[in-house]
């Protein structure tokens, strides 16, 4: 069936127009999935006291897109605090320095950070002082596609003291297996820190 433009019921109106939909047709793609709702919440975590998130049932197999949103402040001491990633790959978590990375540092400390062969995919979040904030987010790509490479782009705001420093680059597990879990860990215990993995269904 066509899906109407509100406003559309006008003598001279020939052609059906799918630009701006009424509320009827809202409620009918809806309830066929087909409109909204492309972010789908598979779990969040809000911890203290630990220094390792997992995720452990992201459903890798219904979405070949993930997404991950930090909050974080600088932990329970005076110390720097990063929220780094390791991937489980069928069940193990791949600890070797396989990871390579990439990204831009802009604002406070501005440059260009990289490495061939690290022990993680790259860090969401980080601060350096128990009293400073940040946010960030990281999208994954292919983790359950055992043939393709796992890849990763962030994003991140992050309260260094009295500035700010930004930061967005990408990341990569140069292998050809199955991701199943996401684990985020921090040198130092995490002080109310929120986490949510989400699924990006595909319309």
């Amino acid at each position: 069936m066509p899906y109407g433009y509100l406003g559309q019921n006008q003598p001279n109106q020939t052609v059906s127009n799918s630009g701006v939909f009424s509320i009827t047709d809202v409620a009918e793609l809806q309830s066929q999935g087909k409109l909204g709702g492309s972010l789908e919440l598979i779990d969040s975590q809000t911890v203290t006291g630990v220094s390792v998130i997992d995720f452990l049932d992201i459903k890798e197999d219904e979405y070949d897109v993930h997404l991950i949103k930090v909050s974080a402040t600088g932990g329970n001491n005076a110390s720097s605090t990063a929220t780094s990633v390791r991937l489980y790959e069928n069940g193990v978590l791949e600890t070797a320095s396989v990871y390579k990375y990439a990204f831009r540092r802009a604002g406070q400390g501005a440059t260009d950070v990289q490495s061939t062969a690290n022990s993680q995919i790259g860090t969401i979040t980080e601060t350096y002082n128990s009293t400073d904030a940040s946010g960030g987010q990281m999208y994954f790509y292919n983790l359950g596609n055992a043939s393709r490479y796992s890849m990763s782009y962030k994003h991140s705001n992050n309260q260094i003291g009295a500035n700010w420093r930004d930061e967005f680059g990408c990341g990569i597990l140069p292998q050809t297996s199955k991701v199943d879990g996401i684990r985020l860990y921090s040198s130092v215990t995490y002080d109310n820190v929120t986490a949510t993995l989400y699924g990006i269904k595909q319309i």
